[in-house]
């Protein structure tokens, strides 16, 4: 009985033994992605993208990297940011803005864990050795598309009322990421007008970053309200869809729409951020603080689709060598006006010039241009300019969590 007990214990012990082995010779993930939604939201979409990629192009194994999703702009990013963190990453990447103060207090308790976060403004201001925040020059590529859309208009004169066209924008939220993109898509529109002709545009918010439903009204109300041309900073297909069913020209955000009224769309590639990521999770590698890409490296990208006016390929690709260049400025103070007064530093800064304690405005707001994304990664520009009419704000939420949307045209 005794010799019996003693081979089943034996026994007992080396299948523990073989388990133990199992699970230590498994590769596990050293790198994960927390993303707001999944693959159906066009933005979540592009860095999901873009992170296989850059873990393929490392030579990870999918056992090597983890993607979670639909993770909301709550405790759940906490949670899911330490777990993710026990499970053995070295490496975890947020990629909304709302995740910030999450993943920062899990850097504050995970100091062995670097923590990298997409359109975060506290980076500099934290001082944490192990938190990141990152961006890409994308009003650039914004500005780009912008002018693809003004080359489309001039192919629709008919659609000018006394010269003058009007086009609509649907956008997610009144922070300053949105409000840079559609002013520098604006200014973009403009610059490609030509025989006289001027452009207004109409901007309303969905207080939130994914609402199909909601994003599809609010193109459908532009519509109707005679925009004679529809663009985005809102996830979803809705805005597209209902320009398609309407067969008006729109420009889109982070990718293809697939539609036959596209005219163009631009993006950030995050590959080489993540390729980034993954040295330093892997090898020590030190990254940025604050890092925003820049086109010229290949972290802004465009593309024309089938809508586009003839000859908007080769026009737009000379407008973004300039760019490049440094010749031509998106944020160029000469070609805009703030309550019919150029924009100044000392009598017109925009409300989110302050942070970290200093006064930006006179950095920001010199040589001639809007520095945007040159003091820290995540845009700044925050002013309505000439041109651009409100059609309501969002300002904080309701009592329930839901939007605040003040309607600013009574």
């Amino acid at each position: 009985m005794k010799k019996l007990l003693t081979l089943l214990v034996a026994a007992i012990l080396a299948v523990g033994c073989c388990f133990g082995l199992t699970a230590c010779g498994k590769k596990k993930a050293v790198v994960g992605l927390i993303c707001l939604h999944g693959e159906s939201s066009t933005y979540d979409k592009n860095f999901i993208d873009a992170f296989k990629q850059a873990c393929k192009n490392k030579g990870l194994s999918k056992k090597q990297y983890t993607i979670v999703t639909d993770i909301p702009e709550d405790s759940t990013c906490k949670e899911t940011a330490l777990d993710l963190a026990d499970s053995g990453c070295k490496a975890i990447f947020a990629d909304s803005f709302g995740h910030e103060p999450f993943i920062i207090e899990v850097a504050k308790a995970c100091p062995d864990v670097q923590f990298f976060h997409a359109t975060g403004v506290n980076s500099q201001s934290e001082g944490l050795n192990n938190f990141h925040n990152a961006f890409a020059s994308i009003y650039e590529g914004r500005y780009l598309a912008g002018y693809a859309a003004g080359l489309k208009l001039m192919t629709m004169t008919d659609k000018a009322v006394d010269k003058n066209f009007k086009v609509g924008y649907v956008g997610a939220w009144t922070y300053a990421e949105v409000i840079s993109g559609y002013t520098s898509w604006f200014l973009g529109l403009q610059a490609a007008l030509s025989d006289g002709y001027t452009a207004t545009m109409e901007v309303t918010f969905t207080g939130s970053w994914y609402d199909e439903a909601g994003e599809k009204s609010a193109a459908q109300t532009l519509i109707d309200d005679g925009c004679v041309l529809i663009s985005q900073h809102a996830d979803s297909m809705g805005a597209p869809t209902a320009c398609d069913n309407s067969n008006v020209p729109n420009v889109a955000y982070n990718g293809s729409t697939g539609k036959n009224t596209l005219v163009a769309y631009s993006k950030i590639d995050w590959t080489n951020y993540f390729e980034k990521m993954i040295d330093c999770a892997l090898e020590g590698k030190e990254v940025e603080t604050d890092y925003c890409g820049k086109m010229s490296d290949g972290y802004v990208k465009y593309e024309i689709g089938p809508a586009a006016a003839e000859g908007t390929a080769d026009k737009v690709k000379a407008v973004a060598d300039e760019l490049k260049a440094g010749t031509r400025k998106v944020f160029d103070l000469t070609k805009f006006t703030v309550g019919g007064v150029a924009l100044d530093a000392t009598t017109c800064a925009p409300g989110d010039a302050t942070w970290a304690g200093f006064n930006k405005a006179a950095e920001l707001i010199a040589d001639g241009y809007y520095h945007e994304s040159e003091l820290r990664s995540a845009p700044s520009f925050d002013i309505t300019i000439d041109g651009i009419k409100l059609l309501n704000a969002v300002y904080g939420t309701k009592a329930d969590g839901t939007p605040d949307i003040i309607d600013m045209t009574k």
